[in-house]
């Protein structure tokens, strides 16, 4: 994983990193990957989420996240799946609403 993050610029890393704890400490069992230069999370060889870095933000990518969307507003996004928490650099992580989020996209894996 270290060398994921020491691909990002400063901001970038902040943030990731800090999402990162964030969903671990919600699931401290999920594997981890890099996929797709992304930072996947997967229970159960099951995608679960990822963090994308963009320009101003990083995106909490939920792959199932259309199943939990309607529980939460904070998600963006449309299609049949994927939906998205956009975190933007220098701004507080919301921990307790990714344990919320992340409990629920678990839940939805069965």
């Amino acid at each position: 994983m270290a060398a994921y993050f020491d691909n990002l610029l400063p901001d970038e890393r902040a943030t990731a990193q800090a999402l990162q704890r964030a969903v671990l400490d919600a699931a401290p069992g999920l594997e981890q990957s890099v996929k797709w230069g992304n930072l996947v999370f997967s229970a159960s060889g099951q995608h679960v989420l990822a963090i994308v870095t963009h320009k101003t933000h990083a995106n909490l990518q939920f792959f199932q996240g259309a199943a939990i969307a309607p529980q939460f507003s904070q998600l963006e996004g449309s299609g049949k799946g994927v939906r998205h928490l956009k975190c933007r650099y220098r701004q507080p992580v919301d921990e307790a609403l990714i344990k919320s989020m992340v409990e629920a996209a678990l839940d939805e894996l069965g």
